[in-house]
């Protein structure tokens, strides 16, 4: 049973951002992962996931974005999350990190919920399957071969590392497909984001010379969503 959020607040802030702490508490469920995305977010990652056969998530942290994907996606579709974990400057603000052994857990519950009578969705259960790649991005694109109907990329947030996450992963994409950025509106009146992100969309998403084969469909927040064509 989760802590009553009053209490959590308790807790001084160099407590509750200690790395050991935070996975021990969010990996026995005492705490939920921290949530990296707004409610509308995380809508609009849920009808994604709900028409792809094969997702891919770049980044997972303590499993929050993980868990709405697992939540939304077909019973016959699998989830690849891939991290490296532990700390890492361009990908999480200073102090944060995140474990494996949490994060597994947390996806973990959620797929049981899924799996439930009435979990997912709310009528059918759900049983997606997850793999997990614990290694960088770029290497695990190295050795890809399937094509994937969503890439969420939400890892490391330098601009060179997230162009290389669109390098990497976009051909993999299938037609029809969705490639979302988190973190890449901070260049819009009504959004939120980083430099590295909102740098690669503009390059390739924004202005004439938009990305051949590729449009931009949705941004909500600090998500930015771009579909292959047909």
């Amino acid at each position: 049973m989760a802590l009553p959020q009053s209490l959590r607040h308790l807790a001084p802030v160099r407590l509750r951002d200690d790395v050991r702490v935070r996975a021990l508490a969010v990996g026995s469920g005492l705490i939920p992962p921290r949530t990296m995305h707004s409610r509308e977010e995380a809508e609009l990652l849920a009808r994604l996931a709900a028409q792809a056969r094969r997702i891919v998530e770049i980044g997972v942290y303590e499993g929050s974005s993980a868990a709405v994907l697992v939540a939304a996606m077909p019973a016959a579709a699998e989830l690849h999350l891939i991290d490296p974990f532990g700390h890492h400057p361009s990908a999480l603000p200073a102090g944060w990190g995140a474990t494996q052994w949490a994060s597994r857990r947390v996806v973990a519950r959620a797929q049981r919920r899924a799996r439930s009578p009435g979990g997912g969705d709310g009528a059918q259960p759900r049983a997606g399957r997850v793999t997990w790649h614990v290694s960088l991005s770029e290497h695990v694109a190295s050795d890809w071969t399937d094509p994937v109907d969503l890439v969420f990329v939400d890892g490391d947030h330098s601009e060179e590392a997230c162009e290389l996450d669109w390098v990497k992963w976009s051909p993999f994409v299938a037609p029809a497909g969705h490639l979302a950025f988190h973190d890449a509106r901070a260049d819009r009146p009504d959004g939120r984001g980083l430099p590295g992100p909102t740098a690669v969309v503009a390059r390739h998403f924004r202005g004439a010379h938009s990305e051949p084969g590729w449009r931009l469909v949705t941004e909500v927040d600090r998500t930015v969503v771009v579909q292959r064509a047909r």
